[in-house]
């Protein structure tokens, strides 16, 4: 059984679910920081205004370099405003393609009442930036955007009472506005002026009042994406770009399979090179030189055997393995029963039976993983693409036997992620080759390592069963999932009935984190079974969810989906519609889907998706997270799934391994629904939740299809 890298439980109050294999984290908020190195901090920001807070447990914040996450105690820099009044915002979160970087500056320029032209975000540095267990659970709106909209709602308010002193002024007189604290009579003074020459510091109460989302002005709108002119020239530098003085070239050599033992190596060949080191540490063996040619060519003379491992099941026997295998657990993976299900669905008047199969499927970023790694005096740096930079700085640590405070992870933009960057060991192999060779070494896996040696979606086995009454009400639910995760497993419909239950399995191939965790499988087998029984029982599939639905926002999408796409009739002859909805890390989602027939299967012709995650920040970045999300979700409806057999991928690269084209993606209407009542919740992963069940719906209505997923496009 493989196991996932070592991550520490997540435990803080307002607890995510996550579940097994998904890379849980400690509680993302905490901090602990020592005067002098608050000073140090403050020193290097220079003069002006620093703004640290005293936060309640579950959103406040450690700090960075070297200090301890245990309960929060003391302070820690979220904003500093300098003596021209730049604002510079710092937070713990990275950029992997969410466009966060914008969004948080929104949030922070409007508090302050300052152009976005005047705000800077300095991110994922662990040397300057507050603790942050990671970029995941779509926490980084929720939870970071209102931390910094507060940091920088004291700082305005702390700049109007420095300017009330200075003028003898009444306070309620004075106001901000672009930059300045203006008076009556004209009078006014920038941010600037009131910090130049000033170390002021103060703490924000926990009760700190920000805007409601009725009176945003930033918020709201759709500003230019910070850096986008970089972005779209090429200036901008992502990890597998960086260069540092005397910086070399790593290698690292593999098994053929995704899993192996080193028995032997015969490296004569490589060490006779010149330039070339050969790095042997146990079973780690990594060839290190001073271009990429030569480092592959090193790597290529080494001869190396493996013992690769026996037993393991193939791609075709891999559902029976994970239910044979398959443990019930108690604690998180304990079953929810409400009433008597087994009884309710024995006097059911109708039963539905169905069994659903997730392949294991692989993140495929744009960026693999990529590392520069630096030692100086007994201190190392590692410049990385990572979700979780103080988590990678922790395995740095361990590994090297330094204490936190020597170590410093540094993460550029990074070229997505989809929940596959968790983890931190090309930082710890390209940390191995450094110290060998004494000398900065680059890092990039291949894409032929990415699929093997990441980790992927797990599979799983869900098997459901239902039971209706006589009115064609549902009375039994029971739902059980192997192996493929927890999240999103509970089910948003009105059954009295109900057992649901994860059961943990062993897996052949490292598992674990990807966009939507289990909450995309769970969903998948959860809709097409309603869908099933709307039409065993000859209802309509959007009148019987309705029936079973009471949350208001849950039926506000699945009616505004079924409008948008016609429901329920096609468009066109020879045409079907499909539907599905769900709910997950606080927001609402539904998908409809329009499919055609086709002379080799069938085809997406359009794709409706309504969304709803509270009070919209950046509508344009919205847009393209859930268009993103749907696009991914595409290939897992359609073709997306990891073959294998005798312990190696037989479809590991890009020329095997599928992922949506261009003519695969049909018309995406996206419709953003933006509740200004509510708070903004997260929206990186529940897009992608109903676009397999939604197409599956569609193409039930041509006759039967398999219940696995992928639904199989023929082309």
């Amino acid at each position: 059984m493989s196991t996932p890298p070592h991550i520490e439980p997540d435990t803080h109050e307002t607890q995510v679910e996550v579940e097994r294999y998904e890379l849980s984290a400690p509680p993302p908020y905490r901090f602990d920081i020592e005067r002098r190195a608050f000073m140090q901090i403050f020193a290097v920001m220079g003069g002006g205004l620093l703004v640290v807070s005293s936060l309640p447990r579950a959103v406040a914040q450690a700090s960075g370099r070297g200090q301890s996450r245990s309960a929060p105690r003391e302070i820690e820099g979220w904003l500093h405003i300098d003596e021209k009044g730049h604002v510079t915002g710092y937070t713990g979160k990275t950029e992997i393609g969410q466009n966060i970087r914008t969004s948080l500056a929104q949030a922070i320029a409007d508090e302050l009442r300052v152009p976005m032209t005047r705000v800077s975000m300095v991110m994922a540095d662990t040397d300057l930036v507050p603790y942050d267990a990671g970029t995941f659970g779509s926490q980084s709106t929720p939870r970071m955007a209102p931390q910094l909209a507060r940091a920088a709602a004291a700082a305005r308010e702390m700049l109007i009472d420095r300017a009330a002193a200075l003028w003898q002024a009444e306070r309620g007189t004075l106001s901000a506005k672009d930059g300045q604290i203006v008076g009556s009579g004209g009078r006014a003074a920038s941010y600037g002026e009131l910090t130049k020459g000033q170390k002021l510091a103060g703490a924000i109460a926990a009760d700190t009042p920000v805007a409601p989302p009725a009176e945003w002005t930033l918020r709201g709108s759709a500003p230019k994406k910070v850096n986008g002119r970089d972005m779209v020239t090429g200036a901008h530098l992502f990890t597998p770009d960086l260069v540092r003085p005397r910086m070399q070239y790593g290698r690292v050599l593999r098994p053929e399979g995704y899993a192996g033992a080193l028995v032997s190596a015969d490296d004569s060949r490589a060490k006779a090179m010149p330039g070339v080191t050969v790095v042997r540490d146990g079973e780690f063996l990594g060839v290190v030189a001073a271009s990429e040619r030569l480092v592959q060519r090193a790597a290529s003379a080494i001869r190396a055997e493996w013992r690769a491992p026996s037993g393991h099941p193939s791609s075709a026997t891999i559902y029976e393995h994970l239910k044979k295998t398959g443990q019930a657990g108690g604690g998180r993976n304990a079953p929810t029963i409400a009433g008597d299900p087994a009884r309710a669905l024995a006097s059911a008047s109708r039963r539905f039976e169905a069994s659903y199969r997730i392949p294991y499927i692989a993140h495929v970023p744009l960026e693999p993983r990529a590392a520069v790694a630096e030692w100086t005096d007994g201190t190392l740096t590692v410049w990385c693409g990572t979700q979780r930079p103080f988590g990678v700085r922790s395995q740095l640590a361990e590994t090297f036997r330094l204490t936190e405070n020597r170590v410093r992870v540094i993460v550029p933009d990074t070229g997505s992620a989809y929940g596959g960057k968790h983890s931190g060991e090309h930082a710890v192999e390209a940390a191995r080759l450094a110290k060998a060779a004494g000398t900065p070494v680059k890092l990039v896996w291949t894409r032929a390592e990415e699929f093997s040696f990441g980790y992927a979606r797990p599979a799983g086995v869900i098997d459901v069963k239902a039971g209706v009454d006589g009115a064609g009400r549902l009375v039994a639910w029971e739902f059980d999932n192997w192996n493929s995760g927890g999240a999103g497993i509970r089910t948003p419909y009105e059954v009295p009935n109900q057992r649901i239950q994860f059961h943990a399995s062993e897996s052949p191939i490292k598992q674990g984190s990807y966009r939507g965790l289990a909450a995309t499988a769970n969903h998948h087998a959860r809709e097409m079974h309603m869908d099933e029984i709307a039409r065993g029982l000859g209802v309509d599939a959007v009148e019987f969810r309705l029936t079973h639905l009471k949350d208001e926002r849950m039926r506000a999408v699945l009616t505004e989906a079924a409008r948008k796409i016609g429901w329920p009739k096609p468009s066109k002859e020879g045409r079907a519609l499909g539907i599905a909805c769900g709910t997950e890390k606080g927001s609402f989602v539904a998908t409809a889907a329009e499919v055609s027939r086709a002379s080799d299967g069938f085809a997406v012709d359009r794709l409706v998706i309504v969304f709803e995650c509270g009070a919209i920040v950046n509508p344009d970045g919205l847009r393209n997270q859930v268009e993103g999300a749907v696009v991914q979700g595409l290939g897992g409806a359609l073709f997306e799934a990891l073959e294998f057999e005798n312990g190696r991928l037989t479809n590991g690269s890009m020329a095997e391994y599928r992922v949506p084209r261009f003519r695969d993606v049909p018309p995406i209407d996206v419709v953003l629904l933006d509740r200004r009542d509510l708070p903004s919740a997260g929206a990186g992963e529940t897009p992608i939740v109903c676009v397999a069940p939604a197409i599956g719906s569609a193409v039930r209505g041509f006759g039967r299809v398999d219940t696995a997923l992928p639904v199989r496009l023929i082309d």
